[in-house]
Order: structure tokens, then C-alpha cells, then sequence
């Protein structure tokens, strides 16, 4: 009898071992940091896309004259919310092209902010629109959303012309110790097409990757750990792993 009470005991032991470990490798981020230390940093321009929302401003010299190709924000005591921005913006039709002031249909189809931002000032200095015009293009319905096991998935908006990968996850508030950070999958539809891909946060490589900064719209799922998995297919959470071992020994008491 004491050998099978012996055997009971090792298979709670090891059920519990299960349920409860995961390694330091597992939870740490960038093990290999140093050898990025003074890298490049890479920054990139997102491609505008359908139902993009965007802010035009156009200066000049003369600043009565560029007061046309400016849109005159509507709305009672709201100020400059951002609410406010988006209901007076350029929406970016299905067609990638937006109707602009002046101008009229104007095609943003594979451009950046800052691609539009030269073409518009070409187009109203060559056609003697405008003496010496400047344009500001900014976006202003950027998101992302993240799922998965960060402890605050949902979907984020964000005005920056350009957020990062961890930023982006900081806005969830990290990955929870259940988070697998070796297996963070990025899904991106750009023109129509979509790409998806798998990152390790524990690996600085991620700093190289085109990856590293966020487009508007990109989907972030954090998948679970081994540990997550496993408590979660087998044997369940801690709780369950005690109250298994609970009836175990309750069991062996009674037959010895």
C-alpha cells in the first residue's frame, strides 16, 4: 500500500509541476539585446488606405488665399476633439482617391502622408493655384487591436504617425505571465492583400523587422504558453489540480 500511495503522490507532484512552471526563457523579452545596442533605428510611412480619415491644412504667404482649400470645422463648443477632426475630414473612398477642395477627386492610392503631403503642394504650385503653399496630411483614425493574452485586449486608436510593436502592446497593458512571447502573430492588409506573421519577443531580431512599427489596422494576437495550454487541456487550473489531489489522498486514506 505504500508503494501505490508513493505513486500517487509523484503523479500529483508532477500534475502540479505541469500546471505551475514555465521557464525564465519563456518570460523574458529580448535575450539578445546587447547585440542590437547602438543599432539603426528603422521608421516607416504607412500606406493610406480605404476609410482612412485625414487632415488636410494648406498654408501660404498669403493666407486669405489658401482659406478655400481648408474645410471649416462645424459643431457647437466642441473645440478640436478629436471626434470633431474626423466627422470634417477627407474619408478615403473605396477608390483611394478623396474630394478635395478646389481640385476635386484626388487619387491617394499607394501613398503616404507624406507622399500626399508633396503632391498636393505640386499640384496647387504648378497650377498656380498657390505662391509657396505648404500642406500638413495627418491621419486620424489610426488603430490596431490586440487579442489574446494581454490584460487588456481590444482595439486601440492612436495619432502618431508612427507607434511600435511593444507601444502598441503597452497600450494593452503587456502580455500576462501566460502570454507566449516567442509566438505573437501579426496579421496587416495593405492594398487588398493581407500578410500575417509570427515574431519572438525574447529575440531583439524584432528590431530589424519590418514589423517593428504598427500600421492602422493590424491585428495582434498574443497566443498562450505551454503552461497556459496545458492547465488548460489537461488537468485545468491550480484549484483543480488540489482538488484532484485532494480526493487522491482522501482515497488512500480510506483504503489503508
Amino acid at each position: 500500500m505504500f508503494k501505490y500511495e508513493n505513486y500517487y503522490l509523484l503523479t500529483i507532484g508532477f500534475l502540479f509541476f505541469l500546471s505551475s512552471c514555465v521557464s525564465k526563457k519563456e518570460l523574458l523579452y529580448f535575450q539578445d539585446i546587447q547585440s542590437y545596442n547602438n543599432s539603426k533605428v528603422i521608421s516607416s510611412q504607412n500606406i493610406l488606405q480605404e476609410n482612412d480619415i485625414l487632415k488636410i491644412d494648406v498654408t501660404s504667404l498669403e493666407m486669405s488665399a489658401s482659406t478655400p482649400y481648408n474645410k471649416v470645422l462645424t459643431g457647437n463648443n466642441l473645440g478640436n476633439s478629436l471626434l470633431l477632426l474626423q466627422l470634417n475630414g477627407y474619408l478615403v473612398t473605396s477608390k483611394k482617391t478623396i474630394n478635395f477642395p478646389i481640385l476635386g477627386e484626388i487619387s491617394v492610392e499607394g501613398k503616404t502622408t507624406q507622399d500626399l503631403e508633396k503632391y498636393l503642394k505640386n499640384l496647387l504650385e504648378s497650377g498656380g493655384h498657390l505662391l509657396n503653399p505648404n500642406v500638413s496630411v495627418r491621419l486620424l483614425n489610426s488603430k490596431v487591436t490586440i487579442l489574446g493574452e494581454v490584460r487588456n485586449p481590444g482595439t486601440f486608436t492612436f495619432t502618431e504617425k508612427n507607434i511600435t510593436l511593444l507601444q502598441a502592446l503597452g497600450l494593452a497593458g503587456d502580455l500576462t505571465i501566460d502570454g507566449n512571447r516567442k509566438d505573437v502573430i501579426v496579421i496587416r492588409e495593405v492594398d487588398g492583400q493581407r500578410t500575417t506573421t509570427n515574431l519572438d519577443l525574447t529575440s531583439a531580431s524584432l528590431f530589424s523587422s519590418p514589423y517593428q512599427n504598427i500600421q492602422s489596422n493590424d491585428v495582434i494576437i498574443v497566443n498562450p504558453n505551454s503552461k497556459k495550454i496545458t492547465s488548460a487541456g489537461l488537468i485545468g487550473n491550480i484549484s483543480t489540480v488540489l482538488s484532484i489531489a485532494s480526493i487522491l489522498l482522501s482515497t488512500i486514506i480510506i483504503i489503508r
